[in-house]
């Protein structure tokens, strides 16, 4: 462990294969005030290695980068934004089309301002939000949407969660997953709060391994890199999603679009599921292009 800007921060290897041999991001250290990134050497992971307890990460999340509803930054979110509420209008219609929601339960771990959830019921779904934010789960209160107020490890032990209600058809982490500090740990909590054949459905930036869709400067920033240590490609994203208990049986055409968005299914927990990671080599060359191509657009 070591303790850096007074709060405790905690070493990490690689969160999908275990592996402490990793290379840093190139140039990463330029994007995020000498913060570091680091390339599994093993399964090809972006992960940060140093990160603060979970509920320091959520408290950032809830008191820090929550910003005008108007505005989307670089420096803090908001769903009520335009191009947010499109890209969750998205994932609701790719759910609704591959499995569909009527009359399903969905369960939102990160439900954040509760508009994905709002867009949901007029699928017709029953709807349910994990937020940790206090001032996030008074608005959902406000849209007569329920929620828990906490972390999806405490909903899970929580009476609501044992005492409560069925299980869930679908639960979703949109923009989530990558935001935790132990993206395992959620999965793990899904594949408990699902019911058998239940579904989870992750939606994530599509930037890695893809082509450029931003200056790199638009994608790393000074902000704490613990509030998002981990940065998916599809490749990993399976993969953590395999060792879960998930396997994937629908992926968008993420290549060409902005979102990478899976649906994928519970399975019997000690099925064998494969993945293959991304080569290091061929991560760290993506990032000295991305750099290069961004240096044109350092205005922007």
């Amino acid at each position: 462990m070591s303790q850096e800007n007074n709060q405790l921060y905690i070493e990490f290897a690689c969160d999908l294969c275990n592996s402490k041999e990793s290379i840093e991001v190139p140039h990463c250290r330029e994007y995020t005030n000498g913060q570091v990134l680091s390339i599994c050497k093993k399964c090809g992971l972006i992960y940060a290695p140093k990160r603060r307890s979970a509920k320091a990460i959520a408290d950032a999340w809830s008191n820090e980068l929550f910003g005008d509803p108007k505005v989307l930054t670089h420096s803090s979110y908001s769903a009520k934004n335009p191009h947010v509420k499109a890209r969750q209008t998205y994932v609701a219609d790719f759910i609704d089309t591959h499995v569909g929601l009527k009359e399903k339960k969905l369960i939102d771990i990160g439900a954040g301002e509760g508009q994905f959830l709002e867009i949901a019921q007029g699928y017709g779904s029953n709807v349910f939000g994990v937020e940790p934010s206090v001032k996030n789960c008074a608005q959902l209160q406000e849209k007569k949407i329920p929620s828990f107020n906490g972390t999806a490890e405490e909903y899970l032990e929580s009476t609501s969660s044992k005492a409560g209600s069925e299980k869930a058809d679908v639960v979703t982490m949109m923009w989530t997953l990558e935001c935790s500090q132990t993206p395992q740990n959620l999965l793990k909590t899904a594949y408990q709060t699902l019911k058998e054949n239940g579904y989870v459905v992750i939606a994530t930036g599509s930037r890695i391994l893809v082509p450029f869709k931003k200056p790199l400067h638009k994608f790393l920033s000074s902000n704490p890199v613990d509030t998002h240590p981990i940065n998916f490609s599809f490749n990993t994203l399976k993969g953590m999603l395999a060792k879960t208990g998930f396997k994937i049986i629908q992926v968008n055409p993420y290549v060409e679009n902005d979102l990478l968005c899976v649906l994928a299914q519970k399975c019997w927990q000690h099925q064998e599921i494969s993945w293959q990671g991304d080569d290091y080599l061929k991560v760290a060359d993506f990032f000295e292009r991305w750099h290069k191509d961004s240096l044109y657009y350092r205005e922007c």
